[in-house]
């Protein structure tokens, strides 16, 4: 059927959520999304988008007696479809959303009870715009990768990390030796992993209280400035912000921490609560549980940059995006790295939408003197934050080591974002010093344009790791041979 003979099947409830003729959806009063939609039951693609434009917003699967003229401005509305791809557009009044700068608000509207309704088989948020006058009611990156950077002095390359490995397991002092050791390495940021805790093997006090002196001696000994993020996510408001008080009052520098908050399972509230309450710490969101939404199979959910954008608009400093094929995470090279641009770029194209963060007029010449700026790598939004959001920075891990470092950085095309290798490090044959340094080298290697193959003729530390991890590549290639010898391979 034809879009003009789908709008004669609509009945008045669902046609009241649904606008083909709709002018001008990018004029500033919506925030627009495109969904992957195939309708569930016997209803067709505008039926099945109106049921979802109609609960994502005022309605539900009912015309109610209690509407006002009013409430109907506040309809979302379906304003374009793609019958041969199953695309649906929507705009959604940004009014709708709570005017504090909410972003579960709008998360439990747009990809709320949506996702549940009987009335579709698959919906999946493929990309999100907000209009240049919503921007401002939210928060934004407050302390970024530009500040990380100054504060370590590291400009011309990636920022090198880890994570601590094994992931759970080691006391405070164990783990306070792994950090060190990374740091006298060559290593500039080391974080928690995910879960990392008040466990009581490792009591959250003492592995502060150890990791700040582990970092004061590597400062002393390497003469540079280090940087830890401390997983501060917990069961409640009073301890999270006990645990980044304990950690502020505990002698660090402005700029040596971070805290890590597990935005998904901890909720967006968390995220925002540290944004506006520390305003000068970076805020590392990890995504832990993302993939129930954002993997590519997954019918129902969104997508990894849906996901980036709105950890952008809440104003987390970095995000984790993927390593985009290179690593062992799912995620291809487009999804993770138009996702990583998304969020780090002042414009950028994302999959339906270009999305200026841009708060005031975008021909206005100071936007463009500010995207000039930041297509040319320049630092913007110094002293003129109003003029729009700051950068997000990608935060790259799993599965990658030092003899990915280059193919990452041309898949990626920047410098800009910080990598944390976990065993890609601490699995290093001489230890996590020498894989930490394996790293440094690896990354001195790109920078001086040299492969590292040759650059490791005069480095050891790299060589070993070249020779390492490319025996384990080879072990895992011979384990996917199927078993010769009339020998059966057993079944996954």
């Amino acid at each position: 059927m034809k879009e003009k003979d789908l709008l004669k099947t609509l009945n008045s409830h669902q046609a009241a959520y649904v606008d083909l003729d709709l002018k001008d959806p990018q004029n500033g009063e919506y925030l627009l999304a495109v969904f992957h939609l195939i309708p569930g039951g016997n209803l067709n693609m505008l039926q099945a988008a109106a049921e979802v434009s109609a609960e994502s917003s005022t309605g539900t699967n009912f015309p109610v007696l209690t509407e006002t003229a009013f409430s109907r401005k506040m309809n979302s509305l379906v304003y374009k479809v793609d019958l041969k791809k199953n695309l649906v557009w929507i705009a959604y009044p940004w009014r709708l959303f709570d005017r504090g700068g909410n972003i579960q608000n709008i998360l439990t509207y747009v990809v709320g009870n949506v996702l549940g309704m009987k009335e579709i088989d698959a919906l999946r948020l493929l990309d999100v715009w907000f209009p240049p006058a919503m921007l401002e009611q939210y928060d934004g990156p407050s302390y970024t990768i530009d500040d990380m950077r100054k504060y370590l002095k590291v400009y011309n390359r990636p920022i090198l990390g880890t994570i601590i490995k094994p992931k759970m397991g080691l006391t405070p002092a164990e783990y306070a030796e792994v950090c060190y050791d990374f740091w006298v390495g060559g290593g500039d940021f080391v974080k928690n992993d995910e879960p990392q805790a008040n466990q009581d093997f490792c009591p959250y006090d003492k592995m502060v209280k150890y990791v700040k002196q582990a970092m004061d001696k590597a400062v002393k000994e390497t003469g540079k400035k280090k940087v830890h993020s401390f997983n501060v996510s917990a069961p409640d408001y009073d301890t999270m912000i006990e645990r980044c008080e304990m950690i502020r009052n505990a002698g660090f520098e402005p700029g040596s921490y971070a805290y890590l908050i597990d935005g998904i399972t901890a909720g967006w509230m968390a995220v925002q609560t540290l944004r506006r309450k520390y305003p000068g710490v970076f805020i590392h969101f990890h995504r832990a549980s993302h993939g129930a939404y954002t993997r590519k199979e997954n019918p129902i959910g969104f997508t990894v940059l849906v996901l980036s954008k709105f950890a952008r608009l809440a104003g987390a400093s970095g995000i984790h995006t993927g390593t985009a094929g290179v690593g062992k995470m799912a995620g291809s090279p487009e999804e993770d790295i138009i996702a990583a641009h998304g969020i780090q770029q002042f414009k950028s194209q994302g999959y339906f939408f270009e999305q200026s963060w841009a708060g005031i007029p975008g021909k206005d010449k100071n936007v463009l003197k500010l995207t000039r700026n930041d297509a040319a790598h320049k630092v913007i939004l110094e002293d003129d934050s109003w003029r729009g959001v700051k950068k997000c920075c990608p935060i790259i891990s799993g599965g990658l080591n030092p003899t990915l470092l280059k193919p990452f950085i041309d898949v990626m095309g920047n410098i800009d974002f910080i990598t944390t290798m976990g065993a890609g490090c601490h699995a290093h044959p001489w230890g996590t010093k020498a894989g930490a340094t394996a790293l440094v080298q690896s990354c001195e290697a790109y920078t001086k344009k040299i492969p590292i193959e040759k650059y490791a003729k005069t480095h050891k530390e790299l060589a070993e790791a070249i020779k390492f991890f490319s025996k384990k590549k080879e072990v895992v290639k011979k384990a996917k041979k199927p078993i010769k010898k009339g020998k059966k391979a057993r079944k996954k």
